[in-house]
């Protein structure tokens, strides 16, 4: 299941990129300072959790059975909702999605502690 974090990673990280470079050139005269800069959170944290997710399969080969799956879950989903609620709101979506946000931020965090607590134990 390793190589399925990573390449799970490797996609994330590739659309942060492609969503950064979209927000600089395609969005910067459509969005106010105020959702450019949410764009922007949402395109990095959308990295940092790709890179996550690569290290992750990268740590997880040969030793499947330690939790690395609920970690990569973790990360996935939370990057998902966190990104994804951010940038429908950088966009001018709903305000009730400010609420769901930490969702996703809660299930990167503990996805984080999950896998550096499973390093520990190793």
């Amino acid at each position: 299941m390793s190589s399925i974090w990573i390449a799970a990673g490797a996609f994330v990280s590739a659309l942060s990129i492609a969503a950064g470079a979209f927000g600089a050139h395609g969005l910067a005269a459509r969005l106010d300072e105020r959702g450019l800069a949410l764009w922007e959170t949402s395109a990095r944290y959308l990295i940092y959790s790709g890179l996550g997710l690569i290290l992750l399969g990268v740590v997880a080969r040969g030793d499947e059975s330690r939790g690395f799956d609920l970690v990569g879950g973790m990360l996935l989903v939370g990057s998902v909702i966190f990104s994804g609620t951010v940038a429908v709101l950088a966009l001018g979506g709903p305000r009730w999605l400010g609420a769901v946000t930490p969702i996703g931020g809660v299930l990167m965090i503990l996805g984080f502690v999950t896998f550096g607590w499973l390093a520990l134990k190793s």
